[in-house]
């Protein structure tokens, strides 16, 4: 098996691959791709550090019902970029605030915008 159907061993697919519950699951999944083709990461340290988040939920109460996974990926994902200094820790973590509030702040319907949360 090669290590891309290992990366997909398990999910949800269609005719055409993988389906996604949310276009953030989406985004999230060409990300990990992306910086695996970029050299940010192998597939190997890709499933291993998913594997170690899984497990963190597991351990922690997640109930493993298959709908948190993309939240364990992308808890991988910013674990990866950190530590491999794509980005520091602390711009990953106001970069998701910004997000937040620009979400709270967009009329709904209207595409969140991260300006929408510095003009409050």
């Amino acid at each position: 098996m090669s290590e891309r159907a290992l990366l997909l061993a398990g999910q949800p697919q269609d005719a055409d691959g993988p389906v996604f519950a949310a276009a953030w699951e989406a985004q999230a999944f060409a990300m990990a791709v992306m910086l695996h083709e970029r050299g940010v990461f192998t597939w190997k340290e890709w499933a291993a550090t998913l594997a170690e988040e899984i497990k963190a939920a597991q351990t922690s109460g997640d109930s493993d019902l298959g709908n948190t996974y993309y939240q364990h990926w992308l808890k991988a994902l910013e674990r990866l970029v950190v530590e491999r200094g794509v980005v520091s820790a602390d711009l990953l973590h106001d970069t998701a605030h910004a997000w937040e509030d620009a979400a709270r702040a967009t009329p709904h319907g209207q595409p969140v915008l991260l300006d929408r949360a510095r003009a409050r």
